[in-house]
């Protein structure tokens, strides 16, 4: 089997994007662009990857070698940038002869790898093969010109274009695959001799022609795998696609959404049999849903494991960051409710509305059902948690941690000073301040007494002079 490096080429500068950040690091679906046309080389086993760097590269490159650790990227410099074909000659001598090279665009995030492998496979180690499509307006494209046969025989640019030319609506999409030892020679003889005065890397088509080197092309239907980004609304466009994509996926095997546009996944999600997803639901880092799962609306759920059964009601957010969250089967979560790194919750456990839990483990059957804070907490089976309590871990300068035995219940309004052990089956009367362990199955009450004076009269506002 040939080897097979890509080249993808990010070094554009993006004007129209009108940002500072360099445009193949803006974000789709949360990744940079560039890092989806990476993850695709990855799924072609490509032998090496050289990213095209230019405008922006001493942001672009630090930023990729930090995401793609593992697989050593390899950068060529274009400075300046004079056009596609003299980006690709910066390559040269990072190419080994003996190779198949294929040609990606770093801001052309969603061209699919069976696609590629397709390509890949007419090309077959021998020919220039060349990705094409046919657009209805195809306007700022490079023509695919074929002969009377029908094979291909040139690459005109837009701007060179004649108008009979200008009329083909088969177009060239900026990918390619081509047999490094016939590239490297075809590179050297790129000239700029042209309306924008640049190198074009569609030279080497007439090229191949002229060495007699067959051209083949394969032409696809799907707009969106050869769509890149120029502007915000290009990316916004592009962003809704791949959402819509996943969706489709995801509903084929059964997952119930209740609107696909309106569900973004911007991680890896896996879904059971029997999920429900309602509208305006984020999904980020790695997220799992059990059989049976109910995801309200409005959920914001990162790097999480919700198992069987549960149910998120809307306006839930999760975030395990580095730590993870685990909600255990059948619990219930939300509204309004906060998880983050470190929740680990088992089974049948309620977590209510305006309840935060942190770097806590509940129980079987343990519940916080209102306006709550567990941080630093275990907590055991049964315990119920009562509303406005909370545990305070932190003394300025160090996390401790409380300890929940199982069947206590905690009053309203009660404050539990870590460290601090309350007993199995004991109760913390509301409003108490708990500084001290607890005995198993006592009442512990901790709370200034309660005063009346009758008759108090309130002060008055004096009136104005």
């Amino acid at each position: 089997m040939t080897a097979l490096d890509v080249v993808i080429m990010a070094a554009g500068k993006g004007t129209r994007m009108k940002s500072s950040m360099p445009k193949v690091l803006h974000r789709l679906a949360g990744k940079a662009l560039v890092q989806h046309v990476i993850d695709t080389a990855r799924s072609l086993q490509a032998r090496s990857t050289i990213v095209i760097t230019g405008h922006g590269a001493e942001q672009v490159e630090p930023a990729l070698t930090l995401a793609n650790a593992a697989d050593h990227l390899q950068f060529a410099r274009q400075m300046p940038q004079l056009g596609t074909g003299h980006a690709v000659q910066q390559t040269v001598p990072l190419l080994p002869d003996d190779g198949v090279v294929v040609v990606l665009s770093g801001d052309v995030p969603l061209t699919q790898v069976d696609t590629l492998q397709a390509l890949l496979d007419v090309c077959d180690g021998k020919q220039l093969a060349l990705l094409t499509i046919d657009f209805a307006d195809p306007t700022g494209y490079g023509r695919i010109v074929r002969n009377p046969s029908g094979q291909v025989h040139a690459i005109v640019e837009h701007k060179d274009a004649n108008d009979a030319q200008r009329a083909i609506h088969e177009v060239y999409s900026g990918i390619m695959a081509v047999p490094a030892k016939l590239l490297k020679p075809w590179l050297a003889r790129l000239d700029n001799h042209n309306a924008q005065q640049e190198f074009y890397l569609t030279d080497v088509v007439k090229f191949a022609v002229a060495d007699g080197v067959p051209v083949v092309a394969h032409k696809i239907s799907d707009a969106a795998q050869v769509a890149g980004v120029n502007s915000p609304t290009q990316l916004a466009e592009l962003e809704r696609a791949f959402q819509l994509r996943q969706a489709n996926a995801f509903m084929a095997d059964g997952v119930r959404i209740i609107d696909p546009a309106r569900f973004d996944v911007r991680g890896h999600l896996t879904c059971a049999q029997d999920v429900e997803i309602d509208v305006n639901c984020i999904f980020q880092g790695q997220v799992s849903l059990g059989q049976g799962v109910k995801i309200g609306a409005n959920c914001v759920i990162a790097n999480c494991t919700i198992e069987a059964g549960a149910v998120i009601h809307p306006f839930t957010h999760i975030d395990g960051e580095k730590l993870g969250v685990t909600v255990g089967e059948g619990s219930l979560i939300g509204p309004f409710a906060r998880l983050r790194p470190g929740a680990q919750l088992a089974a049948e456990v309620h977590i209510g509305n305006f309840v935060e839990v942190k770097n806590s483990t509940l129980a079987k059957g343990a519940k916080a059902n209102h306006l709550a804070y567990l941080g630093d907490a275990t907590v055991g089976e049964r315990v119920n948690f009562g509303a406005g309590s909370i545990t305070a871990n932190y003394d300025g300068a160090n996390k401790h941690r409380t300890v929940i035995e199982a069947d206590v219940h905690v009053g309203s309004n009660c404050v539990l000073v870590a460290p601090v052990t309350i007993g199995a089956g004991g109760t913390v009367g509301g409003g108490s301040t708990i500084t001290k362990s607890t005995e198993a199955g006592a009442l512990s009450v901790a709370r200034g007494k309660q005063v009346s004076i009758a008759n108090w009269k309130r002060p008055e506002k004096k009136p104005k002079a």
